[in-house]
């Protein structure tokens, strides 16, 4: 029973990510318009629940040492990750799908499988504690699947693949789902993992796309939305302690 509702939760959250479908029904120019503010803000939600979330939440397992060593471990392979299968080294006039689409999709999908041990974890001491807990993992993906989605057609796919591909992600939510119900201690180490991966996405690549905004009125609107993103991650912190 309680397997049931451990699957029938991930399953809902792995939907959110068809989030981005709502792009269908806009005209391109206008759908163009909201992608670069789409980067800022998923700029800002990786920093903030990178910090707030993963790495707060590592702290009450690991020694400050230990959780640390495990998000510069995360940094450096994210770092390899790019460096080593030369997603990095690719121009706007060579390749079609920027780098940085891939390394989204494969921090999401660590963070998702995240999501899966925790609302494992929430059905394993009681059904309503687990439904509260994925319904506060629903409510903070929302956002980042919308940002998420936005960073992947900004960097060159299309709206049809990006909305494959992010689902794709999104499953690895029910693996950890499975896994945390039949194992259940794999969080711990991951969360401090992923954070390193959501600080290395942000910071090499995203935060140097807003960059190459040049003017100063576009500028200024993706920096609030960067903002955005980090104090909305705080706040459900704050607010839910999610």
């Amino acid at each position: 029973m309680v397997l049931f509702w451990i699957l029938l939760a991930t399953v809902i959250n792995s939907l959110v990510a068809f989030i981005g479908v709502f792009s269908f029904f806009m005209k391109p120019k206008t759908l163009k318009k909201i992608l670069f503010i789409l980067v800022g803000f998923s700029a800002g939600a990786l920093l903030s629940g990178g910090f707030f979330h993963l790495l707060a939440e590592s702290l009450e397992s690991f020694s400050t040492i230990s959780a640390f060593s495990y998000v510069i471990l995360g940094f450096v392979i994210f770092f390899l990750c790019e460096r080593c299968l030369f997603w990095h080294h690719c121009h706007e006039e060579k390749c079609e799908v920027h780098p940085f689409t891939y390394m989204i999709l494969f921090g999401d999908g660590v963070h998702n499988l995240i999501d899966g041990l925790v609302i494992a974890a929430s059905f394993l001491v009681s059904i309503p504690f687990g439904i509260v807990t994925t319904l506060l993992i629903i409510g903070h993906e929302v956002p980042q699947e919308l940002g998420d989605f936005g960073v992947l057609v900004y960097g060159g796919m299309s709206r049809k693949k990006a909305l494959v591909a992010n689902f794709a992600s999104q499953t690895t939510c029910i693996i950890g789902g499975v896994i945390g119900f039949f194992f259940g201690n794999f969080a711990p180490m991951l969360l401090p993992f992923a954070a390193g991966g959501f600080f290395y996405i942000a910071a090499s690549d995203l935060i140097p796309e807003l960059h190459k905004e040049k003017e100063v009125s576009k500028s200024a609107i993706t920096f609030a939305f960067f903002l955005v993103g980090i104090l909305f991650m705080l706040g459900i912190k704050l607010l839910f302690g999610a």
